[in-house]
């Protein structure tokens, strides 16, 4: 009787473990969203310093009551330019937003707030992208909805445009805000 060598088990094993993990994948509810060890926690510290001519975002400014858009950007990333108007118009209809900027430079970041209007209420200046980290941020743009007691309720990855943001985004910000 001929016995069956361990190294033959092995590749069919294998490709069973990795096939279970492609469907378990494939099978979550959103497989395209990475997940955020934040969501439902505390929001993370905000950087100490503020873009310049800007009001200076400190962690009780997560704190107040009111629900607050965090949005980290950069004035050298394309599609933190495109969100833009959406982050305008966002501020217009009354929505708190504080802007982190990372990875920047302080004169830029203050020239571009200055030359295509500043939607956010306060900002942070992150220059080595620290904070970011902190948030689980993977390149600009990103945005979290924080409840008015300090508690990230989402993350959104990407720019604010398109109908991703209408059919994904808007929904969540319009249950946060009770809207």
């Amino acid at each position: 009787m001929a016995s069956i060598s361990p190294l033959m088990i092995l590749p069919p094993a294998i490709f069973a473990a990795m096939a279970g993990l492609f469907l378990g994948g494939m099978l979550r509810e959103n497989p395209d969203e990475l997940p955020s060890t934040f969501v439902g926690q505390q929001a993370p510290a905000v950087p100490a310093e503020a873009v310049v001519g800007t009001a200076q975002l400190t962690d009780a400014d997560l704190r107040t009551g009111e629900v607050t858009i965090v949005n980290f950007w950069a004035s050298w990333c394309p599609p933190c330019r495109a969100e833009h108007p959406n982050l305008l118009a966002l501020e217009a209809e009354g929505y708190r937003i504080a802007g982190v900027n990372f990875r920047d430079q302080q004169d830029q970041a203050g020239t571009y707030l200055a030359d295509y209007e500043d939607p956010f209420f306060a900002t942070g200046f992150d220059l080595r992208g620290r904070t970011a980290i902190d948030w689980g941020v993977t390149a600009p743009p990103e945005t979290f909805i924080v409840d008015g007691d300090g508690t990230v309720l989402f993350r959104y990855i990407g720019p604010l445009v398109g109908s991703d943001y209408e059919q994904r985004f808007l929904p969540e910000l319009a249950k946060a805000t009770g809207g």
